[in-house]
């Protein structure tokens, strides 16, 4: 058997009895065939068709809106990197609110990929002493700097080794992506990201009506479910239609830059060729492809 489709191979082997006993149990069994579908890496063209047409269904039934789901593969030739300026960033969260509404993040309970912490000049760089609740009239605050956290993107990524279905990997152009039918919810990967960058729903996604975002990418913003992990992917629904993300086109200062590292004249490349830039965590050889710098 192989690893890859322990899950799928697991169930299949299941008895029409027990297919029953969970419907009987309250089980939806569009849920449940959903979760006997092959890794999306791993479905010819027909099969991503038809299951992207099922999606379809589902969402009009259940937000009675239509929904536009891309399964654009990256093209080739591109390497997406990312950089943030600490000279500028002021704290707004702006970036924060942004990243919610374009990638159907749940208001009820609340889910954010991006989280800002402030810290104080006098200690530096201190993730022990950071606040993320910080919530002043005005920002920035004299005597704070803020650093915006989201998905590093890791060029090694650890979570990637420790799914054991196999249901994220990192795409050729460097975006690491989650197949949210194929994730099993075990959350090995949050205990492995360094970043804190994955996160989890515990509870069906509350996301108000108005405020979908029906133009989505299957492996990106496309409304989730209880019990699966999802994270930033730098707005892969945008960057594969040559988009920049949302939070970069939103930032009041802009503080935040995002390129194809392979092209040499990207501002990117520019940036970590000329500036000061760190990446967080260095020690740990997750190379990350999120990378810091002051401008000033």
């Amino acid at each position: 058997m192989k690893k890859n489709n322990s899950r799928r191979s697991f169930l299949k082997n299941l008895s029409v009895a027990t297919f029953s006993t969970l419907a009987l149990a309250g089980c939806d069994m569009r849920a449940i065939d959903e979760f006997l579908t092959k890794n999306f890496r791993v479905l010819s063209k027909k099969e991503k068709e038809d299951l992207i047409h099922k999606l379809k269904i589902s969402y009009r039934k259940k937000y009675g809106k239509e929904f536009q789901i891309s399964d654009k593969p990256a093209t080739g030739g591109e390497l997406f990197g990312y950089a943030l300026d600490l000279s500028r960033c002021i704290g707004c969260r702006r970036c924060v609110y942004a990243c919610v509404e374009e990638n159907n993040q749940s208001r009820d309970p609340q889910v954010q990929w991006i989280q800002v912490l402030q810290m104080e000049k006098v200690r530096g760089i201190d993730f022990a002493h950071a606040n993320v609740y910080y919530n002043p009239e005005k920002v920035p605050e004299e005597g704070h700097f803020y650093i915006p956290i989201a998905c590093q993107q890791c060029e090694n990524p650890p979570c990637v080794k420790v799914c054991p279905v196999k249901a994220t990997w990192k795409a050729p152009d460097g975006i690491v992506v989650i197949d949210y039918n194929w994730c099993i919810g075990c959350r090995y990967c949050m205990a492995a990201c360094p970043y804190g960058a994955r996160h989890f729903n515990w509870a069906e996604p509350g996301i108000p009506e108005e405020k979908l975002n029906t133009d989505t990418h299957y492996l990106g913003n496309r409304p989730r479910i209880k019990g699966v992990v999802e994270k930033c992917t730098f707005c892969i629904q945008r960057v594969r239609e040559n988009l920049y993300p949302v939070c970069v086109e939103i930032c009041p200062v802009g503080a935040r830059k995002f390129g194809n590292l392979l092209d040499e004249e990207s501002e990117v490349r520019y940036i970590i060729e000329n500036k000061r830039v760190l990446v967080l965590k260095e020690e740990l050889n997750t190379q990350p492809k999120f990378f810091y710098f002051f401008g000033v």
